[in-house]
Order: structure tokens, then C-alpha cells, then sequence
């Protein structure tokens, strides 16, 4: 792991990193010593790693609960080079769509395929960022919507470090498998009018997961039309179960 820039404002220190291929930033409180909890942010389909959003929560647990979070680009995404192979089935999906083909399912086997490499590829990361002497082995959580949740879902399946997940706008097509083997806290976010994941599908995927603990956060709007007060529970949700 190679740290490449540190900058800091408002007590919130950023590092930029690469790990091998992965690019990746890491956020803590500025002079933070000692073990914390950690988070994984899960960004969205053509995001970043320092996508709005994805600054938006890191920077609020940061400060406000002092956790340590990281945020990596997944494939094709950010600073990752482009991918021929996902970029032709990208392509292959609009047009597929284009003849009238459902979205979901299409969208759900792309997120899958791209999951056989974030997983690992996520897990290496935790190896590294734990390493470090002002993150420590704490415990992990993980925030990832939309493909955050698509991605997400198998590595919260397969990572035991993982004790709270927040999870949202994704379906069942791809992943009610890997749910079924999640047993932590799940707090799921459903947007009611979600124009690119049918509300049976996600509400299917929240049936899924086997957590003696999920609550199901369901808002009006489109997909993209998360409201800000889901910050606020999800500030509280990882307190409770990380600290």
C-alpha cells in the first residue's frame, strides 16, 4: 500500500493510496493514534471513489463518530483504466434494453460479473488499511447503494470483519443468494418510485437476508432521490453496532 498525497481540512485527514492496480482514498480523523472502526464506501455506477455522495458520508463519520473510512474505484471506474470486456457488454446491454428488454436483470448480471473481482479485490484492501497505525484491526462496517449494493452484498456475504451494513437500491436478480449468508445488522434503503430497480425486486432482496436485525428504510422518489435525513440513521445505526 502506497500512501500519495495527504491533505486535511476541517479535522478530517484524506490519503490517497494505491494498492497494486487499486486506487483508493482513506479518510481519519486529523492526528487520530490508535485503533477505530472502519467503513467501506461502495460507490455508484459511474461514480468514483470521491463521488459527492461518497464525500458526503465519509466526512460526516469522520467527524462526527470518529471512524476511519475508505473508498476505493471499482473496475472501468475513476481512475481504473477502461475495460474493453465491460465496456462491450455495457454497450451490448443498452442496446439489448434499446429492444426492449427489462433493465433490472440486465443490470444485475453485469453487477455480479464485476463482483468476482471487487470482492477480493475489497478484502486486500481491508488487509491494508487495518495495517495502518491510526486505523488499526477495528471493526468494519460497510454503506453501498445502487452498485455499492450490487457489489456489496457478496462481499458482506463473504467478509466475516463486516459487523453492520447499510445497503440500498439494488435487487434480487443477482444476489438473494449471497444475502441469504448475511447475518449482521442490515439497515435497506428503498426509493418507492425507483425507476431502475422494481420495488418487488428490492423488496425481494430485503426478504433475503437472513439478519435477526434489518430494517427496511422506504422513501418516496426516484432512484437517485435518497433523502438526506438517511445519513442521520445511518450516523446512528454504525455507532450502535460499531462502537
Amino acid at each position: 500500500m502506497r500512501f500519495t498525497s495527504r491533505t486535511s481540512s476541517d479535522g478530517v485527514s484524506e490519503q490517497l493510496f494505491t494498492l497494486g492496480e487499486i486506487p483508493g482514498v482513506l479518510w481519519t480523523p486529523e492526528g487520530a493514534t490508535g485503533p477505530r472502526p472502519l467503513i467501506l464506501i461502495g460507490h455508484g455506477g459511474g461514480h468514483h471513489k470521491k463521488a459527492p455522495d461518497v464525500l458526503f458520508h465519509a466526512r460526516r463519520y469522520v467527524a462526527d463518530c470518529g471512524f476511519a473510512v475508505v473508498a476505493v474505484d471499482v473496475p472501468a471506474h475513476g481512475d481504473r483504466p477502461k475495460d474493453e470486456g465491460l465496456d462491450r457488454i455495457a454497450t451490448e446491454n443498452q442496446a439489448r434494453v434499446a429492444a426492449g428488454e427489462e433493465l433490472a436483470p440486465l443490470i444485475a448480471e453485469f453487477q455480479a460479473l464485476v463482483a468476482r473481482r471487487t470482492v477480493p479485490e475489497w478484502r486486500a484492501v481491508l488487509d491494508a488499511v487495518q495495517e495502518v497505525d491510526h486505523v488499526g484491526p477495528g471493526p468494519v462496517g460497510y454503506w453501498g447503494v445502487s452498485l455499492g449494493c450490487g457489489l456489496g452484498v457478496p462481499f458482506v456475504a463473504e467478509e466475516p470483519r463486516v459487523r453492520a451494513a447499510v445497503l440500498g437500491l439494488g435487487g434480487a436478480h443477482a444476489t438473494a443468494d449471497a444475502a441469504a449468508r448475511i447475518t449482521v445488522p442490515v439497515e435497506f434503503l428503498v426509493q418507492w418510485d425507483d425507476e431502475r430497480v422494481p420495488r418487488s425486486q428490492s423488496l425481494a432482496l430485503f426478504d433475503a437476508f437472513a439478519s435477526a436485525e434489518k430494517t427496511l428504510h422506504a422513501n418516496p422518489g426516484r432512484h437517485a432521490e435518497i433523502p438526506a435525513h438517511e445519513l442521520d440513521s445511518s450516523v446512528r445505526f454504525f455507532t450502535r453496532h460499531l462502537t
